[in-house]
């Protein structure tokens, strides 16, 4: 008894979380300030000075932006901080995914003048379907144009979330000094020395009648959401600090609420505060339910408990110039050093030579991990990116994290003809560190041909084959295509059938095909057959030949998707039916009846919102025009424009430098994808 409550002790001060947001929100910056305070790092490292620990990659560095999730540890107030620092730009959203299949919680930066931006959105979505807790953090309130309310008001609207604001700052823009702790009703301060520690005092006259104002908002809205606080809150009229900080950690870990808290990492205000936030509101590895897995087709649950057997989940592959290092989740048991675990995805055992706790680039090395750790792992060779690692003696398998399909694609060959099996090596070794990335020969010119999430995306992949001294050539980027029916056919009839001494394969199928709507409708199959025509196991070897037909469309060769088809009738025969006879069919049969159909060409087409001076919004709009693009609105904003329209993906590649010559370089835009929408 004594073992098992010391290791539920030892689990609730383990925190394993990520920082989420839209891209220069702020959140390497946000990272380095709490590597910096904890201790982690005796200097702050800074984004424009290319010194941040998480940023280490040299495009990072070179381009200020995050492009590969970094994984880094800390301690605070007692408690261990494993933190991963997560891209921002949609075209590394896999990154973001695979991150967020291992983490208990995650802090949600905004920046205080823009509020809710596009990535926000997306990162928010992706926390939702994890089922993620949250607590968010507006930063930048320093800046020009910053207001708490309006950033909390946009989360509200646009991410349909109910935020509990438990500080108010202290000065609007440059004269922002501190917070007032709602909880405590306290005022925290910062100076503008670089290391100054907070300074805690009493709330400033001018703003104890809107902190009481606020706190009794703030008690009041948990009370309607928590059925203890709603107990307390109708006994005394109010709710005690405790009482109070105890529900704002159920409902953050239940995910009914969102901790809001506010600062300036650039400027050192308001970190501490958060990472005490992160502490009291965000769960261990102990409160989050048990990891499922399956067991010879049965679910499974094991328990966060190091004295379980041994399972854990691989997140993310990076080769080193001195190895594989592959990370990983420990979900239950103890990983010791030498041990040898099974790859339950592969079916094959691998040999744990080293165990690493990593800060970015650096690690130090240990004997053992334990359930709740993140860490890096050298000695499996082939274990790949969604492996489930777990005891030879006791296997259990995760269900991997899904890879978004490629959009765009480029063909990528050596300059040098001695160089193509090395760049062939290359692109295998990327494609196993990043699963978004695809690999594929073209059957029609031979070409190599790599397909990712985007343009910025296949130039990354590009430029780190370059460094890694290849000189390579990239063709222009072509977008990934889909085919679709407009108008089905009904009844369509195809008899397989062959003979070449022995056995023959007989089958016949008639079928319907018609177009499927909604925003998930890729692909649905039916049978209306009765009497046994056709028997059940030849209804599913129908079904999987309709799926191989969908690779290749009747239009150009591209996927086909948005169908339904529906077996409405068929015949077998005593001898030569089988599962094989009936698979053949159907793809024929579907293969020739999207010949018949009436077939549309489907492009891929992405949300882009510009921020422009309102004095470039002309240009802005004509360009947009010119692209094939449908504005669907446009919002003024302290001299400045944000247009949101539709554009076709094909027609955004070189739009950043375009854009940047039509508005002299005072315009940004992001994108995420949109879908697909008919092609004229």
């Amino acid at each position: 008894m004594r073992t098992q409550l010391s290791s539920t002790r030892q689990l609730s001060r383990i925190r394993n979380l990520g920082i989420l947001a839209h891209v220069d929100a702020g959140k390497t910056t946000l990272t380095e300030r709490f590597l910096f305070l904890t201790g982690a790092t005796h200097k702050r490292g800074e984004v424009h000075d290319g010194t941040t620990v998480t940023d280490f990659d040299p495009q990072e560095r070179d381009r200020g932006i995050t492009i590969f999730a970094a994984a880094v540890s800390c301690d605070w107030d007692g408690h261990r901080i494993n933190l991963i620092d997560t891209p921002g730009h949609v075209d590394f959203s896999d990154e973001v995914e695979r991150s967020l299949r291992v983490l208990d919680g995650a802090v949600a930066v905004f920046d205080a003048v823009a509020g809710v931006e596009p990535q926000s959105e997306t990162v928010w979505r992706q926390a939702d379907r994890h089922g993620v807790p949250r607590i968010a953090f507006v930063n930048k309130l320093d800046r020009a144009g910053a207001d708490l309310d309006t950033a909390v008001a946009s989360i509200r609207d646009r991410l349909h979330a109910v935020p509990l604001v438990v500080q108010l700052p202290i000065g609007r823009e440059d004269a922002f000094t501190g917070v007032v702790d709602l909880l405590r009703m306290r005022a925290l301060v910062w100076d503008d020395e670089a290391d100054a520690a907070c300074v805690e005092g009493p709330v400033p006259e001018e703003l104890r009648d809107e902190a009481a104002r606020r706190r009794r908002l703030l008690e009041e809205t948990v009370a309607e959401l928590h059925p203890a606080a709603l107990e307390e809150f109708c006994a005394r009229g109010e709710l005690g600090a405790r009482t109070l900080a105890g529900a704002l950690r159920d409902l953050t870990c239940g995910g009914e609420a969102v901790v809001v808290l506010c600062g300036s990492a650039y400027r050192n205000r308001g970190v501490e505060p958060l990472l005490d936030a992160v502490v009291a509101y965000l769960p261990s590895p102990s409160d989050v339910p048990s990891v499922r897995g399956t067991l010879d087709g049965a679910v499974e649950e094991r328990a966060a408990d190091p004295a379980a057997p041994f399972a854990g989940l691989v997140f993310k592959v990076h080769s080193t110039a001195t190895g594989r290092l592959t990370f990983l989740r420990v979900y239950a048991g103890t990983l010791r050093k030498g041990d040898t675990v099974l790859d339950a995805t592969a079916g094959r055992t691998e040999r744990v030579g080293r165990i690493l706790r990593v800060q970015a680039d650096r690690n130090t090395e240990t004997d053992r991990a334990s359930a709740g750790d993140i860490v890096a792992v050298v000695g499996p060779k082939a274990a790949r990116t969604g492996a489930t690692l777990c005891a030879p003696g006791a296997p259990l398998l995760f269900e991997p994290p899904v890879s978004a399909a490629p959009v765009v694609s480029v063909a990528v060959e050596a300059r040098r003809g001695l160089d193509t099996d090395r760049l062939a090596s290359a692109l295998a070794r990327l494609a196993e560190e990043d699963p978004s990335l695809v690999v594929r020969t073209d059957p029609e010119t031979g070409q190599t041909v790599l397909s990712g999430q985007g343009e910025l995306h296949l130039e990354v992949a590009a430029e780190k084959i370059r460094r890694a001294g290849l000189d390579v050539t990239v063709g222009r980027p072509q977008v990934a295509y889909r085919e679709t029916v407009l108008r089905g056919v009904s009844g369509f009839v195809h008899r397989h059938v062959k003979q070449d001494g022995g056995a023959g394969q007989f089958a016949h199928v008639v079928l319907d095909v018609e177009p499927l709507d909604g925003p998930d409708g890729t692909f649905a199959f039916a049978s209306t057959v009765t009497g046994g025509r056709v028997p059940q196991e030849y209804v599913r070897a129908v079904e999987a030949g309709c799926r191989d037909a969908l690779a290749e469309g009747p239009l150009g060769g591209h996927p086909v998707t948005g169908l339904r088809v529906t077996l409405t009738d068929g015949a077998t025969h005593s001898k030569d039916s089988s599962e094989l006879a009936f698979r053949t069919a159907a793809r024929f049969a579907l293969r020739d009846a999207l010949r018949a159909a009436v077939m549309t060409l489907l492009e891929p087409v992405a949300e882009v919102t510009v921020t422009a001076p309102d004095a470039a919004v002309g240009p802005v709009l004509g360009d947009l025009a010119a692209r094939r693009g449908r504005v669907s609105g446009s919002t003024a904003h302290s001299g400045t424009t944000v247009v949101t329209a539709t554009v076709p993906l094909a027609e955004l590649f070189g739009y950043a430098t375009r854009l940047r010559t039509r508005t002299q370089g005072r315009a940004t835009f992001t994108t995420r994808p949109a879908g697909y929408t008919p092609k004229p």
